[in-house]
């Protein structure tokens, strides 16, 4: 019997009803490509530390690749909702997965489609929407995480083009990567975004090895050493943190959605298991603190499924605040590593296998509590929303 009971989602406030008929078609559209692509070849992917084969043209097939990105760019014009329900599923399958689409799209096609010219739009948009060209995103770098404001890349103005020097890490696809939005600080030290292509000479991007987390995506940095980019490469639409903010607000939101997925698949996992394994003369599930353990399970994914739900409507009519977002995705990612952890528990030794998703899910929540603003950086924002005093 599989132990990814994909056809079930646990829906104990009738959220359902408050979904249209084509958010529910493109959940299922995309579980049913996440069971039939992914799972077959996910535990082996994590386990020998390798990406999985022509994943990002598989995710603009189904149209997973910036999906609210317009049409006349590639896009399918999708609202928010939508958005977040297909990263719901695609982490259902992995986070690795789920990072990969998101990057791509919050990250890479957000910036170009908010902040970039019509013939970067015309250029980049319809090929990373069909997962024809990879994307990674630059803003981490080694001295400097939640502190982009201390960035040190930085790019001069050399009359017909920059000339673009530094470093950026943990970065999502960069091996893989066609081009990579960076962002940089100026000669008066502002902020601003470029778009760095693969070939470009001085440009390079390491593989991050060793990991113990994501395991199915690949990590790196992106190197630049006197890079020479074309003037028309420069994101002319914004200046300042509000350019790599933005996109990280976008990200947040996703991963907001996509870790419910994970939560539901340890949940599911384990209600299966706890029906099926005997103990003591009958099955695990019919005692006490095992069912404690899946009521509270239900009772956090439920909750962190109302949450999204009005965050994607708030997301849709352009009220969404950067402090809404943070407290979405530091509750729902806190919720999900918690269930990963305590649903593996449920499953005794059988929880540290890979024909489980358990231990897999809860090693790549590891990095996504961290990734795209920490835990406790996320509590600030609040805090800081709450009473106007900024605690960094």
């Amino acid at each position: 019997m599989s132990y990814y009971p994909l056809t079930s989602i646990p829906d104990y406030y009738g959220i359902d009803a408050l979904l249209t008929e084509e958010h529910k078609l493109i959940r299922q559209s995309v579980r049913d490509w996440v069971e039939s692509f992914v799972m077959p070849q996910i535990d082996q992917a994590a386990q020998n530390h390798t990406d999985i084969p022509n994943l990002m043209r598989e995710l603009g097939k189904i149209g997973a690749l910036g999906p609210y990105i317009p049409v006349e760019y590639g896009g399918s014009g999708l609202d928010q909702i939508s958005y977040g329900l297909i990263m719901q599923e695609l982490e259902r399958g992995d986070s690795a997965v789920r990072s990969a689409a998101s990057v791509q799209s919050s990250l890479v096609m957000f910036p170009i489609n908010e902040f970039g010219s019509e013939e970067q739009k015309k250029k980049y948009l319809p090929k990373l929407a069909a997962g024809e060209m990879i994307g990674s995103f630059g803003l981490t770098e080694p001295n400097h995480g939640s502190d982009p404001g201390s960035m040190e890349t930085y790019f001069k103005d050399m009359g017909d083009h920059y000339l673009l020097n530094g470093a950026k890490m943990w970065i999502t696809n960069s091996p893989l990567c066609d081009i990579a939005v960076v962002w940089a600080k100026n000669e008066e030290g502002k902020v601003q975004g470029l778009i760095v292509e693969r070939g470009m000479e001085g440009f390079t991007t390491p593989e991050t090895h060793n990991k113990w987390s994501l395991r199915a995506s690949k990590t790196g940095e992106l190197v630049f050493n006197n890079v020479k980019v074309p003037k028309e490469n420069l994101l002319p639409g914004v200046t300042g943190l509000k350019g790599p903010l933005s996109c990280l607000n976008s990200a947040r939101y996703g991963i907001s959605w996509g870790v419910i997925g994970a939560a539901i698949d340890c949940y599911c996992t384990a209600v299966q298991y706890s029906k099926e394994r005997k103990q003591f003369g009958k099955p695990i599930g019919s005692y006490q603190l095992q069912q404690k353990k899946l009521a509270e399970f239900l009772t956090e994914i439920t909750k962190a499924q109302l949450l999204c739900l009005q965050l994607g409507n708030l997301k849709n009519a352009h009220k969404a605040t950067p402090a809404q977002i943070s407290m979405a995705k530091r509750n729902n990612v806190h919720m999900a590593i918690e269930i990963a952890r305590e649903s593996r528990q449920i499953l005794g030794g059988m929880g540290i296998m890979g024909e489980f998703p358990m231990m897999r899910h809860a090693a790549n929540l590891e990095s996504v509590i961290t990734y795209e603003g920490t835990h406790d950086v996320h509590l600030l924002i609040t805090g800081l929303d709450i009473t106007g005093i900024n605690a960094f």
